[in-house]
């Protein structure tokens, strides 16, 4: 692995593909085109097999020459050939990360000869990157599968399949080989899995179910930040449904299901038609967003930041096939314990309406 792997890549400033700045290029990744491969654009190939890293940011690689099939540079429209040798390659040279074992408890609730799905805890980051490159969920499976012959930490073709944000907790799917790692990244790509996400966010929503729909991109005055464009030029198309399943007078619990995968789509979903999600602080929902001015009120907000302190996000169900039997699997977790104790604060005060 990378040190432009996974979250670094998808972070990377606008003109890391940009003007060389010297005249050697390294190669950071290479895939060879299976003999039986059928035509497609590289731009679908590439983020089929580099996770975490959308197909814009392919595309703007490919029109600076970073993208070569066969040592010779295409553009993001070049078809992929049987046996062609696709690299990836970059102006200064890749720094290994070494992924050291680390015997992490993590909550396994299915694994098989391919994979594994694991209940992810919140407050544990997903990737090593920039500020993390220990004590990530890729160290605690490199210390579960270190006596599993055909798993590599390092190698960009096995382990996790998808991503879900260090403060949100729930299902993640993990490859333990490659053909697992393809195969399933083809679902997540072709918008076949299943996926539902529970979420506390403020105010009342008003309709009990709806749809959203609005393209998703970097702010372009925040980098850190994602926004949803109005225009349709800006950013890509995502869609979540929501629906209500309690409410709890100044926040509302909703189920999400995405049709896209997005970048913090519902996060920023959900602050698009006003209802933030509790204690979400990068958008906003670590304050009070609703309620009254009450000082009472105001330390009762604050008690429930305090028992959840994170963004109210939990990913409850995912469901896709199993790629060696053919088999569809789903799997639910849980609420997990600082959500509840959030809900229980709730619902005592609507009960009471005492501050």
């Amino acid at each position: 692995m990378t040190d432009n792997s996974i979250d670094d890549i998808i972070d990377l400033p606008e003109d890391e593909f940009g003007e060389e700045q010297d005249n050697q290029l390294y190669e950071h990744y290479r895939f060879v085109a299976d003999k039986g491969q059928g035509l497609i654009r590289i731009d679908k190939y590439l983020s089929m097999h580099i996770v975490g890293v959308s197909r814009n940011r392919i595309q703007q690689a490919a029109e600076a020459g970073c993208i070569l099939v066969n040592d010779t540079p295409v553009k993001s429209n070049y078809k992929i050939k049987p046996l062609d040798v696709v690299s990836v390659v970059m102006n200064r040279p890749p720094r290994e990360l070494e992924i050291i074992p680390e015997n992490i408890p993590l909550d396994v609730v299915y694994e098989d000869e391919d994979l594994m799905v694991i209940n992810k805890p919140p407050g544990l980051v997903v990737h090593p990157g920039f500020g993390n490159y220990q004590g990530t969920m890729v160290n605690a499976i490199a210390y579960l599968l270190k006596d599993t012959p055909e798993y590599d930490a390092k190698d960009p073709r096995l382990g996790i399949v998808h991503r879900i944000d260090k403060d949100t907790s729930g299902l993640i799917v993990v490859a333990k080989n490659a053909y697992a790692k393809a195969h399933l990244s083809a679902q997540f790509f072709n918008k076949t899995t299943k996926r539902q996400y529970v979420a506390l966010v403020w105010g009342a929503v008003e309709a009990d179910e709806g749809r959203i729909e609005g393209n998703i991109g970097r702010d372009l005055k925040d980098r850190m930040l994602m926004t949803v464009f109005k225009d349709g030029e800006h950013g890509k198309t995502a869609v979540t449904h929501y629906k209500v399943l309690e409410r709890l007078g100044y926040v509302s619990l909703i189920q999400c299901k995405l049709e896209t995968g997005r970048t913090h789509q519902i996060r920023v979903h959900m602050k698009y038609i006003g209802h933030t999600l509790f204690n979400d602080a990068r958008y906003g929902g670590d304050e009070v967003l609703r309620g009254t001015n009450f000082t009472k009120y105001k330390q009762f907000v604050q008690n429930c930041f305090n028992i959840c302190p994170r963004q109210a996000l939990h990913a409850q169900t995912l469901g896709f096939i199993q790629p060696r039997t053919g088999e569809e699997l789903m799997f639910e977790a849980p609420i997990p314990g600082d959500m509840i104790q959030l809900l229980e604060k709730w619902r005592g005060y609507i009960a009471n309406r005492e501050v």
